[in-house]
């Protein structure tokens, strides 16, 4: 009986007590990973691995990995900062469709004015990556994705 006390008493200081620094850390990186769409982002790099790979290369059929890796990094920057822009415009109808509610912007877990600047900022510097370390085509191309994504 007084096992069964203790173990109840543990449990109850262990609900009271204030949360590890390294927990809401955690806590937070998880939420914002979870703002950012890393499922769809995983399908946008995959696709763009693909184009990359099948489009026709400058010299005799050599595959460079250097340009294919700045590529894919600043997709992946873009695609992040749009996937989280997207939450923050769609965060009031996700709150009543069971399938998005637990999203971190629509269940209350996150400030919105923090993902509006998160996903800017993500959006700029993909935008930005993508200009200097691919070339300015792929920079337009991936804005336009993102206006197109965003608003139509």
């Amino acid at each position: 009986m007084s096992t069964r006390r203790t173990i109840g008493a543990l449990d109850l200081v262990a609900k009271l007590a204030p949360p590890r620094v390294e927990e809401g850390l955690a806590r937070v990186l998880k939420e914002y990973w979870a703002l950012t769409k890393p499922e769809v982002n995983l399908l946008i790099l995959v696709t763009t691995f693909a184009g990359f790979f099948l489009a026709p290369k400058p010299g005799p059929s050599e595959f460079r990995i250097l340009p294919v890796i700045h590529t894919l990094l600043g997709t992946l920057l873009v695609a992040s900062g749009a996937g989280t822009l997207n939450q923050f415009l769609e965060r009031y109808y996700d709150a009543q469709m069971r399938r998005t509610a637990r999203r971190p912007l629509s269940s209350g877990k996150f400030e919105s004015s923090h993902a509006l600047w998160y996903g800017i900022s993500l959006s700029v510097a993909g935008a930005v990556y993508l200009a200097v370390a691919a070339n300015v085509l792929a920079c337009l191309l991936a804005l336009a994705t993102i206006v197109s994504y965003l608003f139509l």
